[in-house]
């Protein structure tokens, strides 16, 4: 369950000054620093936030503190700036109601932070996304940039703003961000060339000195060392605190992800670096003969630098120092500067290059930021805008004169919009309402922009009056038309009681601001407010090659000379505080006051002089008064019954009815006397915060009453509730108990009954046994005595059967021995015969074979005598025949070996070359088989490769030939530059890949065509607005290519080749390339074109080689980088290439990411 809490809660001081009593600026001021001292920085005055500066990190900011303060009643907890933060955006988002907040304070208050915790707060409760996380990242990336071009450290404040801010948050239906449009206003550009002492230049000066890398340095031709250009001041350059390098990279990233260009953030630097050069430059006077001084410039190495950085003639430059074109009507005429007016050029210069640079940053942002979508916004206004600025005697001039006028204009806005806010509450509660008197400023207003006798409508009067014109005429015009207001003060006017007020100077005049008494010190006024720059220095701009100097001095241009005197500084910001005036009136406000505790920015210091001294120029007091004028406190009916109904026997704890007769009995029952209350529709009103502290205090008394009472209750549920759970153990413990006794009784019992049951059983079953026994053994004895019985009767009978068969068996042994004798003897008688016979047949035998063996050893022994003499006769004629080729051998035998061994060798090596293919791609040649042929082997290898091109070149039609001339030409302009070249090797170049002279689709198209179409292909034509692209014929003869419809045929575009300046093209695989025409061409009015073609290297070649064999037009150039410029009609876009994977596949796919740049994914290889 959710835990209400309150305002009221647990209150350290008052949480709203309304409450506060007794009401007095003491007793305000006591009450900031009893809250500051216990780290209460925010206090509120109704719906108006108070935020103190604590000059440390607080933990009130954490992720848990948004979740705790979002969708929460703005009363609901402890005041915050969360708080009205939240209110603010669900009345945008709920309501449909467009905000404004409005952060006033002056330097060194936290106004910036403040705005950047609104900004991060709304981001961190709107909707999730990509697109609006993109979007919310580009907003809040912003602040960076801004704070480093538009910043500086002062006295006051180590990162004041010096520049009023405005923002415009666009959400849609749902409250997601859409984008923003970002204001400025009088931005302190005199800060560039003159610094008080203490003080810096802005930040971005000393970023770029310590931040840049030395390459970055040396193209912008710098120094890191300060001290080297006038602008900086040194005596605080470095800050405690402040990392100015680790600044720069975070501007560098910021400004990437706002969408600047890597050109455009070289360009700012640029102009940058220009501004400290322009610094450097020294003049001298130079006397001339007709009397007068003329000023040259002293070194001219920082000017040489600072043209070469803007891309001016030195000497268009260095003139426009030295004199000044004055015209009138149908006349010019040229005068000479002298030194100090060549200062004043060169200085009114710098600041008008750095302030206008400074505003084309922030329409450059709002190009980015902008919402793209058409429908409605609803609208979120942050405005963060110097505060009421009062500086010591003689140290206030324009510019806090009319910052002063400015914060007049928003404490008169703040006052009737506050009075119209409490008025229209009054009316629909069904209140009363009473004429609340309170001081309206609308008279000091009026003293200063009065269109006929204001003071900025006169000073506006002698910027424009021919004649001598100084701050001393303006000062009498005013104490002449003035004298009679009674809020301006000077002591040359009519007023006599401010002769002797030696506290005015003679060269001041004093307005009585709303804040207080103002001291404006008058050197000066009319020169910053007349703010000129000499149109010479305009022109001279205005030439310069720098891609941005036109676009930031566009009255140079001398084809538009315009002899209308400009508009003043003090018009220009009055007309823009009327536009801010008008804006702020049709939004609902938000208020956040901020104050600064202290002069010396550290923690735990509260200076009560300071702190009254802001509260009362920001009218706080008078805030309060205006505020509580009718009734200090309101509260719905269904909060104050829920907080108070304690109080009440009746409402306590339910009231059944509805809320409004609840209060009422509520009220009654208390006895609140009925003219310190009111009932509206809705809500309760309470006069005096006396009677709410009463009805706190009766509150908090009940509760202690209440929290009495309940510790009684707790207390007594807890003892019944000990006692119940003790006595629910004991019975627990009881049972358990009975029910063991009894498992251990039944245990013993039974184990009891089965010894008995084992003892009873066991003597039956011996019982048993032993008469089993005694019936076996009589069975035993009686089988026993049978079987010797029949074994007796066997034995017997077989002593009778063996004695017969032992009388049987001797008389067959002894006719068995007499047969046998008989037949041994009968073969006795044969083996004697047999031998006598075989003796005979064996003698005959061997003497045949002594025989055999005789003959045979003879005719060996004659054998081998006849082979002796043959091997003898055979060696005597080899020893001979190898004598005589001796002799012979000797003489020619060693050259005929080696012309042999040569000739071998040679025709082995021949035969070798066989395996060489007859490609002139193919580069393989046999390695040499021995030392001698080295120089053989090179010459034969380089005269076949010759050979064999010749005869390959011979095989070659015209048409081919001039394709491979193409090849040729594509390998020279591709090849390992383009990762798409390697795998065009192989295709042939067809050239009309549509078949346009055949296909019945394309005739009209083909006669339409003058000369003979070199190439027909298809391609795709790239939208800028969403990066698809549609399909187009693409048609290229020598003299122009065309673009067609697909279906129709018809032509959409047709551009004369002497008018294409380049081709751009990544070094990566996909199929993109730009056509670039050159400017001021005809055909360039519609910008350049943006196509892909997977027939990309065809494509270009054919461009390239048209242009290289036509005499009467300039070679056309091909780029080849992965980010290059497109012009699509009056803007540039960059077109940027990226390895990933796109989500369509293997292709490459283009997409739009902001109005300057189109992104094209290529799929890794």
């Amino acid at each position: 369950m959710e835990v209400k809490t309150s305002l009221l809660d647990n209150m350290i001081g008052v949480g709203d000054m309304v409450l506060l009593e007794p009401l007095n600026e003491d007793s305000f001021i006591m009450n900031l620093r009893n809250r500051f001292d216990h780290n209460e920085i925010y206090t509120y005055i109704g719906s108006v936030v108070i935020s103190m500066n604590p000059y440390r990190s607080l933990p009130i900011y954490t992720p848990q503190k948004v979740e705790e303060y979002r969708n929460r009643n703005f009363y609901e907890l402890s005041p915050h700036i969360y708080a009205l933060a939240d209110e603010a955006y669900r009345s945008l988002r709920d309501q449909d109601k467009d905000q404004c907040i409005l952060i006033t304070g002056e330097s060194g208050a936290g106004k910036t932070e403040a705005s950047k915790l609104v900004m991060s707060y709304v981001a961190a409760v709107c909707g999730k996304g990509q697109e609006v996380n993109k979007v919310k990242e580009q907003l809040l990336q912003s602040n960076p940039v801004l704070e480093a071009f538009g910043n500086a450290k002062t006295m006051r404040n180590d990162n004041s703003s010096r520049f009023g801010k405005y923002m415009d948050i666009e959400f849609d239906f749902k409250g997601d961000p859409l984008g923003g449009v970002i204001s400025n206003y009088l931005l302190e550009k005199s800060r560039v060339c003159k610094q008080p002492r203490g003080e810096r230049n802005f930040h971005i000066f000393y970023q770029l000195l310590s931040g840049a890398s030395d390459d970055t340095l040396v193209k912008l031709k710098l120094d890191r060392d300060f001290s080297k250009y006038n602008y900086l001041s040194l005596d605080s350059a470095n800050v405690n605190g402040l990392d100015d390098a680790a600044s720069f990279r975070t501007v560098r990233n910021a400004m990437q992800i706002v969408g600047f260009m890597e050109a455009e953030v070289q360009s700012v630097l640029e102009l940058v670096a220009a501004v400290l050069k322009l610094g450097n430059i020294e003049f001298k006077p130079e006397s001339r003969v007709n009397g007068f001084d003329e000023s040259r410039v002293k070194d001219k190495n920082d000017l040489k630098e600072m043209c070469e950085l803007l891309g001016i003639e030195q000497s268009v430059l260095e003139r426009a120092f030295s004199y000044r074109t004055v015209e009138a009507k149908m006349e010019k005429m040229s005068t000479t500067l002298n030194v100090a007016q060549a200062y004043y050029a060169r200085d009114a210069l710098a600041k008008n290059l750095y302030s206008r640079l400074f505003s084309w940053l922030v329409t450059r942002i709002n190009e980015s930021i902008k919402a793209q979508a058409k429908t409605r916004h609803k609208v979120m206004g942050v405005l963060d805008i110097y505060g009421f600025e009062i500086f010591e005697v003689r140290d206030n001039s324009f510019e806090q004169f009319i910052i002063n006028y400015c914060n007049e204009k928003l404490q008169q806005i703040f006052i009737e919009l506050t009075l119209r806010e409490e008025q229209e509450e009054y009316i629909r509660e069904d209140i009363e309402w009473t004429n609340i008197e309170y001081f309206n400023n609308a008279v000091i207003c009026d003293l200063i922009e009065n269109n006929q006798n204001g003071i900025l409508a006169m000073l506006d009067e002698e910027c424009l009056r021919p004649g001598t014109v100084t701050d001393d005429t303006f000062l009498d015009k005013l104490n002449t038309i003035c004298a009679e207001h009674q809020h301006f003060e000077s002591r040359l006017n009519k007023n006599s009681k401010f002769l002797t007020d030696h506290s005015l100077p003679h060269s001041c005049f004093r307005i009585q601001h709303y804040a207080g008494k103002v001291l404006y010190r008058v050197e000066g006024f009319v020169d910053k407010n007349n703010d000129l720059l000499y149109r010479d220095l305009s022109q001279a701009m205005y030439k310069a090659t720098h891609s941005l100097m036109r676009q930031l001095f566009p009255e140079g241009n001398p084809a538009k000379v315009n002899l209308k005197r400009p508009p003043t500084a003090g018009f220009q910001f009055k007309a823009s505080v009327g536009v801010l005036m008008k804006n702020l009136q049709t939004k609902n406000p938000n208020y956040i006051r901020c104050i600064k505790p202290n002069d010396k920015k550290v923690a735990h210091i509260f200076t009560d002089s300071l702190v009254c001294h802001q509260v009362r120029y920001l009218g706080l007091v008078e805030n309060v008064r205006v505020r509580r004028a009718g009734y200090a406190f309101r509260q719905p009916y269904e909060s104050c019954l829920e907080r108070y109904k304690m109080l009440c026997k009746k409402t306590w704890p339910h009231w059944r009815g509805p809320a409004r007769d609840g209060v009422e009995v509520l009220l009654t029952d208390c006895s609140v006397p009925t003219e310190e209350f009111a009932y509206g529709r809705s809500k309760i009103f309470i006069r005096n915060p006396r009677t709410l502290f009463t009805l706190e205090e009766r509150r908090r008394a009940c509760l202690e009453d209440l929290a009495t009472l309940i510790q009684k209750i707790y207390r007594g549920w807890k003892s019944r509730t000990h006692f119940l759970l003790l006595k629910k153990s004991q019975v627990v413990v009881a049972a358990w108990y009975r029910r063991y006794a009894q498992q251990n009784k039944y245990q013993k019992i039974k184990s009891a009954t089965l010894v008995m049951q084992s003892f009873i059983r066991g003597w039956k079953a011996r019982n048993i046994l032993r008469q089993l026994k005694y019936e076996k053994r009589c069975k035993e004895a009686v089988t026993t005595i049978a079987a010797y019985w029949h074994g007796t009767q066997a034995r017997m009978e077989l002593r009778r059967l063996k004695t017969e068969a032992r009388n049987k068996r001797a008389v067959s042994v002894i006719w068995a021995y007499w047969q046998g004798t008989k037949a041994r003897r009968e073969l006795r008688h044969l083996k004697v015969a047999a031998r006598e016979k075989l003796a005979v047949s064996v003698i005959w035998a061997g003497w045949q074979g002594t025989k055999a063996r005789r003959e045979l050893r003879r005719l060996k022994e004659e054998a081998r005598r006849k082979h002796a003499v043959a091997i003898i006769w055979a060696y005597w004629l080899g020893l001979q025949v190898r004598r005589e080729y001796r002799k012979f051998f000797r003489a020619n035998a060693g050259k005929k070996i080696y012309d042999f061994t040569i000739q071998r060798i040679m025709q082995k090596y021949f035969l070798g070359l066989k395996t060489t293919t007859m490609s002139p791609m193919d580069n393989s040649w046999p390695a040499k088989p021995y030392g001698f042929l080295e120089g053989a082997h090179t010459q034969l290898r380089r005269i076949f490769h010759l050979w064999r091109c010749k005869k390959y070149r011979g095989q070659f039609t015209e048409e081919k030939k001039a394709v491979y001339e193409e090849k040729l030409e594509a390998s020279e302009i591709f090849k390992d530059k383009k990762a798409l070249y390697p795998s065009s090797v192989s295709q042939p170049f067809k050239g009309d890949y549509l078949e346009i002279q055949k296909n019945p689709k394309y005739q009209k198209l083909n006669s339409a065509m003058e000369e003979k179409v070199l190439l027909a292909d298809l391609v795709n034509k790239i939208n800028r607005a969403n990066g698809k692209g549609s399909p187009r014929l693409f048609l290229l003869t020598k003299s122009n290519f065309v673009l067609a419809d697909q279906k129709t045929g018809q032509v959409k575009a047709s551009v004369p080749l002497p008018d294409l300046a380049s081709v751009s093209v990544s070094t990566q695989s996909d199929g993109f390339f730009a056509l670039k025409l050159k400017e001021g061409s005809a055909s360039a009015s519609k910008g350049d074109f943006l196509l892909s073609s997977e027939h990309l290297i065809e494509i270009i070649t054919k461009l390239h080689r048209i242009g290289t064999t036509a005499a009467d037009r300039d070679q056309i150039n091909i780029d080849i980088s992965d980010e290059f410029l497109v012009q699509f009609k009056q803007d540039k876009v960059c077109v940027k290439f990226i390895q990933g994977g796109p989500k369509n596949g293997n292709s490459a796919a283009c997409k739009r990411k902001n109005n300057r740049l189109l992104e094209v994914s290529v799929p890794s290889p």
